[in-house]
């Protein structure tokens, strides 16, 4: 309704950009559907799978793993898009640019002992890069 407009709480995402992402429930097999903050790079939407440093993962990326063809909504703009984890030498580029926008990733990462990934989303389409 917004049309990617929508803004979390402000305790919640901080004014991040944020995106829809349908995923493929791993277990029931049905489409689960939650809004999330992104950072746009390119032709790609970037996101982390931080819980709020919570020791279990999100479901969406636990389900992304499983299946990582997802669906996408920012922007105004529908996407089919598939999940992969950023390379050793992407994390280090955009590590940087997603703490300008929150650094409370940070220390989501100092509160857990799980490693939180940052995780790209790429059209369907479209050639992946470093993979």
């Amino acid at each position: 309704m917004s049309g990617g407009r929508l803004k979390r709480s402000f305790l919640f995402a901080a004014g991040q950009p944020v995106l829809a992402l349908t995923t493929t429930g791993r277990k029931s097999g049905a489409t689960r559907s939650t809004v999330i903050a992104c950072m746009p790079d390119g032709d790609d939407l970037v996101v982390v799978p931080s819980n709020a440093g919570q020791a279990r993962p999100p479901a969406w990326w636990l389900n992304l793993q499983a299946n990582p063809q997802a669906e996408v909504d920012f922007r105004r703009e529908h996407r089919v898009v598939r999940a992969r984890r950023a390379s050793a030498d992407e994390e280090s580029r955009l590590w940087p640019r997603i703490l300008e926008q929150y650094s409370g990733f940070e220390e989501y990462r100092r509160m857990t002992n799980r490693e939180i990934p940052i995780v790209i989303l790429g059209r369907e389409d479209a050639p992946t890069r470093g993979a």
